[in-house]
């Protein structure tokens, strides 16, 4: 087995099938992550149409993110003058300006950050014509990030937020 799906499979992250084995007999012949996440064998992974809207990906990014993401409501959404979402955490409501997928997945880790439970999404990159994004535990992130294979685009924010849960 490939040394990078080996140690995804040894943290949890590589979906099985039925019988134990890898979801897909492909996922040792995947060389990155980002093959991994748009082959559907990451764990939390999610590859996602460069087309699709924030407001179409904020209900299945609240589902990966779990915990009180399944309690986040859309209030609101605007096109004009600037693409906006507002939305609704228990009591607290939030308006954010979301020009694209990376700003939306921003604001979500932002709201999520103190919530342990919550995961946090990493900006992995795009992939034949996909984004490719996943969910991860905020307990794992600090060994991700010590890793070569996991370079996303938003590492500054995720080191904030393992930061942020190795420190409690």
């Amino acid at each position: 087995m490939d040394a990078l799906v080996e140690k995804l499979s040894r943290l949890g992250l590589i979906r099985m099938a039925e019988n134990r084995e890898p979801k897909s007999q492909a996922a040792s012949r995947l060389r990155s992550l980002l093959a991994l996440c748009n082959a559907g064998v990451l764990e939390g992974g999610l590859s996602v149409a460069l087309d699709v809207r924030p407001d179409e990906l904020i209900g299945p990014l609240a589902i990966a993110i779990g915990n009180a993401g399944l309690e986040l409501k859309v209030i609101d959404t605007r096109d004009e003058p600037r693409p906006e979402i507002t939305v609704r955490l228990r009591s607290l409501e939030r308006k954010w300006t979301v020009a694209s997928l990376d700003a939306l997945v921003t604001h979500l880790n932002e709201l999520f950050h103190a919530d342990p439970a919550a995961k946090a999404i990493a900006i992995l990159g795009e992939y034949e014509d996909a984004l490719q994004l996943w969910a991860v535990d905020k307990a794992l992130l600090g060994e991700l990030l010590g890793e070569d294979f996991f370079r996303p685009r938003n590492r500054k924010q995720l080191t904030k937020l393992a930061h942020t849960h190795t420190s409690c």
